[in-house]
């Protein structure tokens, strides 16, 4: 049996892409009625920025409670992690 991971932001996260996946169902919408691009740049702006902070959150959240012990392992985690930020 697997051990669940869970951070006390994960919650927060969980709402956060939920509805940024409402937002980009709304955007095939647009497209799929032939709205016009800006519209449709606009809304697609708005998913991007969801999904980067709630990357950043998590991201944050990893390093501040996963991070720490020390060592060789953790530094290349964190040389990984800043990539994506």
């Amino acid at each position: 049996m697997t051990e669940v991971h869970q951070h006390a932001s994960h919650p927060g996260l969980i709402k956060r892409l939920k509805r940024a996946d409402g937002h980009l169902r709304h955007v095939i919408e647009m497209i799929e009625e032939g709205k016009p691009c800006g519209d449709i740049a606009i809304q697609l702006q708005a998913v991007e920025k969801a999904l980067t902070a709630a990357k950043r959150t998590l991201i944050h959240d990893h390093i501040d409670h996963c991070l720490g012990h020390g060592g060789e392992q953790d530094l290349a985690e964190m040389r990984a992690l800043a990539k994506l930020l």
